[in-house]
């Protein structure tokens, strides 16, 4: 299971990406326009790291009308939590 979970966490090793699952952990599904407010970051870039973060299973985009809404995953994102916990608790505690 944890090799499964490799792309979750190849996922979530960009900072940009971090940070977009830490906003939209706090709150409801939000837009692309909603997400890059206030920031440096391109509406482009945010697009393609909402992407890696969807093809991982962390995120799900939702059609509103001619908006369309990203919201966070919990399922798969709890299922690599879970791998790193089980090769913890088997005996895998150093590299």
């Amino acid at each position: 299971m944890l090799r499964s979970s490799a792309q979750i966490f190849a996922a979530l090793g960009d900072e940009t990406r971090l940070r977009l699952i830490a906003v939209l952990c706090a709150g409801s599904a939000m837009s692309i326009a909603q997400l890059t407010a206030g920031t440096e970051i391109t509406r482009q870039s945010v697009t393609q790291h909402l992407q890696v973060l969807a093809n991982a299973g962390l995120l799900r985009d939702v059609k509103v009308g001619r908006e369309r809404l990203w919201a966070f995953e919990p399922a798969h994102f709890d299922e690599a939590r879970r791998a790193l916990e089980r090769s913890r608790s088997s005996g895998i505690t150093r590299c």
